[in-house]
């Protein structure tokens, strides 16, 4: 099917822009807009997603690493990065992570590893979990960095707030206007702001000034608590699929203590903690990181 005009001069935008990424950059038409990936790498697909007001852009230190053990696909959610999507598009968790599974059919994956950050790590969890409803799963293991789950209590607070109209004005101004406020909220991912690479301020900056991503931030918090429960309701579905743990003991977004009542409804799962590492890992403590997952990759 050719191009709607106002997409291709989309898209031809978007690869002009000064963004470091790694791998062919591809678009994929789905329901509720096109979804734009990377794709690298030989072997079992192994799937990426990223966080909240991250894209396939958080992974660029990561892709490079295990392209030679695994076939990578690093997404855009839609809404996210630069893959538009509609103004009414449902942004739950498992609307989210169904758009996963559309992916995957479209390309004609059968077999598959998921590595989730952050909000992307909740949705893999729930992904995994409407994967294990299949007659045939595909979903061979999870990567969990950070993930949002029930027992941290940052979100149980922070995004009903960011949902409400004043922490919405407060959302919409901090991220989408004021940029003289951009270092401080990178800087509350990290550990240690000096480990901050110099690319990452105006790399994360380029989605919210092309694609107004904050506006799709915005309609994931204001589910947020519906979708912890969901999540925690689904997760005995997914216990028996063996999985990785990695998570900063510096994170400021989701709390490393989590970790042990959420490795616990897992049977085979195994915590790695980074040390005054925050919540971007792969890109604070990216040699650390590679190598433990290179580790898990390669062992089965």
């Amino acid at each position: 099917m050719p191009l709607e005009p106002q997409n291709l001069d989309h898209e031809r935008r978007i690869e002009s822009l000064p963004v470091q990424s790694a791998g062919e950059k591809h678009w994929l038409e789905l329901a509720d807009g096109r979804m734009r990936y990377l794709k690298t790498g030989s072997g079992r697909a192994l799937i990426l997603l990223h966080g909240l007001l991250g894209y396939s852009f958080s992974w660029r230190f990561t892709i490079p690493v295990l392209a030679p053990h695994a076939t990578v696909y690093a997404i855009d959610n839609l809404g996210a990065g630069f893959s538009p999507s509609s103004t009414t598009m449902d942004c739950s968790m498992r609307a989210t992570a169904e758009r996963l599974t559309q992916f995957l059919d479209a390309l004609g994956i059968d077999s598959f590893d998921l590595l989730g950050t952050s909000h992307g790590g909740a949705v893999a969890m729930m992904a995994a979990a409407i994967d294990a409803e299949r007659q045939h799963p595909r979903l061979r293991r999870l990567v969990l960095v950070a993930p949002v789950n029930p027992w941290s209590r940052h979100g149980k607070w922070l995004a009903p707030l960011l949902g409400s109209p004043w922490g919405s004005f407060l959302f919409r101004h901090t991220i989408g206007r004021w940029r003289f406020l951009d270092y401080l909220w990178l800087r509350r991912m990290f550990g240690d702001g000096s480990k901050i690479p110099p690319d990452s301020l105006e790399g994360y900056r380029l989605p919210v000034r092309e694609n107004h991503v904050y506006r799709h931030g915005l309609r994931i918090v204001k589910t947020w608590t519906a979708d912890l429960a969901a999540l925690k309701e689904a997760l005995p579905k997914i216990r028996d699929y063996p999985t990785l743990l990695l998570w900063g003991t510096r994170d400021r977004m989701v709390s490393f203590r989590s970790s042990e009542p959420l490795r616990r409804q897992f049977r085979d799962c195994r915590v790695v903690l980074f040390e005054g590492v925050g919540h971007l890992p792969y890109e604070e403590s990216r040699d650390e990181f590679n190598k433990t997952l290179i580790q898990f990759i390669a062992s089965a």
